[in-house]
C-alpha cells in the first residue's frame, strides 16, 4: 500500500508497511479516505529531528495554538513494534502520549536516524519520494514551542491512499 501526502511544499510519496503494522496502516488509510487529514498544519517542526502533523485542532492553521498537538481522532491504536523496522531518516512514526497504546491520528516523519525511538513508537511507512518537500517544511521558521511561525508554510493539504 502507498500514500501520497500533498503539502504546500510539494508531494510526499510513502510506502506503507501494511504487512508489519496492519492496525496502524489501516487506521491511517481509514482517516485519509475520510478526509480527516485535509488542511492540517505540520504543527511540530523540530529541526534535525522530526516534522509532525495529524492534529485536527490545527485545521486550516486556525484555532487555539495552545491546543495544537493535543488532538486526535476518536480511535486509539496499540503500539505495533516490528524488530525489522527502525526510525531511519524518512520513516513515518505514530505520535502518542506517555501511554504506549495511545496512538491516534498524529504522525511524524523522521528527519534523521532516531534509533532511540525504536521499540517505543510504531514505524509504519517510509518516504519513497519527496524528501525535498519534507526538508522544505523542516526549514520553516518556528516559534519557541516548535510550531511554525507561519502555518501556511507548513500545510498538509490531503492524503490519498492507493
Amino acid at each position: 500500500m502507498k500514500a501520497k501526502i500533498d503539502t504546500n511544499a510539494g508531494a510526499i510519496e510513502v510506502e506503507l508497511f501494511q504487512e508489519f503494522t496492519p492496525i496502524t496502516v489501516n487506521n491511517f488509510a481509514t482517516l485519509a479516505k475520510s478526509g480527516f487529514y485535509n488542511n492540517l498544519v505540520w504543527h511540530r517542526i523540530v529541526k534535525g529531528f522530526v516534522i509532525q502533523t495529524g492534529d485536527p485542532n490545527s485545521r486550516n492553521g486556525q484555532g487555539n495554538r495552545n491546543t495544537w498537538g493535543t488532538g486526535g481522532s476518536e480511535r486509539r491504536i496499540p503500539l505495533e513494534i516490528n524488530p525489522k523496522l527502525h526510525h531511519e531518516a524518512g520513516t513515518l512514526g505514530v505520535a502518542r502520549s506517555s501511554d504506549p497504546n495511545s496512538g491516534s491520528s498524529q504522525f511524524f516523519i523522521n528527519l534523521k536516524e532516531n534509533f532511540n525511538l525504536d521499540r517505543n513508537y510504531t514505524v509504519f511507512g517510509k518516504v519513497s519520494s519527496g524528501m525535498d518537500a519534507v526538508n522544505q517544511i523542516a526549514r520553516a521558521p518556528v516559534e519557541a514551542n516548535d510550531q511554525p511561525r507561519d502555518p501556511s508554510q507548513a500545510m498538509m493539504l490531503s492524503v490519498t491512499v492507493v
